[in-house]
């Protein structure tokens, strides 16, 4: 009679376990990987970089489709999206805004799309407005910017690592680039997928419901 309450009572643990260990992995998916530069495509990141072991992205101080002038600090404890394009691409641009604009709306709180014009010369803020009001993107959630070439070539090419790290921003240089990639609010690299594929961006919205999930909400 001992053993077989012995057993009995062993058998419940063992499968209340089993049970725990389950559902505790239902509630507590994979982190993201948080990419560093050495594990990327070396040809994507400058010489300079290579062994940096806790990348985070630079700060910039451009303009955004209303006329403002922004900066990463107005974006404190944000998750971003980040992608590349202008305004007159024919091709993969106009591809990957319409991929974004799936999910704009769907997008929480605390999630900012941020647009760089690879022809702020030509992309101005009035420019950028007509074309985010194209695509009914809500500026409190998506903004698009011009400014300074050089500077979003280098944000690019050593911040977010989009493009081949081949130019220096001057005016023959030229960034095209189907790359996004996903930010945490701490500044580091979480997700590149290419904004082209529908199949991508819905695996970038269900990446950022992972990564909203482990990021220590405000109190």
């Amino acid at each position: 009679m001992g053993t077989k309450y012995n057993f009995a009572i062993f058998a419940l643990i063992a499968i209340a376990a089993i049970l725990y260990t389950y559902f505790f992995h239902l509630k507590q998916p994979d982190r993201l990987p948080i990419y560093q530069p050495y594990q990327l495509n070396p040809a994507l990141v400058d010489p300079t970089l290579l062994h940096e072991k806790d990348h985070r992205i630079l700060d910039f101080t451009l303009i955004n489709q209303l006329g403002d002038t922004v900066s990463l600090s107005d974006l404190s404890g944000q998750t971003l999206i980040v992608d590349f394009f202008f305004t007159r691409c024919k091709t993969i641009c106009p591809l990957l805004t319409s991929n974004l604009s799936l999910i704009h709306d769907k997008l929480p709180p605390g999630v900012h799309i941020l647009s760089h014009s690879v022809t702020p010369q030509a992309d101005s803020a009035s420019v950028l407005l007509d074309y985010a009001n194209s695509y009914d993107a809500d500026s409190s959630k998506w903004w698009f910017l011009t400014g300074d070439k050089t500077q979003i070539y280098n944000l690019a090419r050593k911040s977010y690592f989009a493009c081949l790290d081949d130019g220096d921003g001057g005016y023959q240089d030229f960034v095209h680039t189907e790359n996004v990639i996903l930010i945490d609010i701490d500044g580091r690299l979480r997700g590149f997928y290419d904004g082209t594929l529908e199949k991508e961006i819905s695996q970038l919205y269900y990446d950022l419901q992972r990564l909203l999930e482990e990021t220590p909400k405000k109190k």
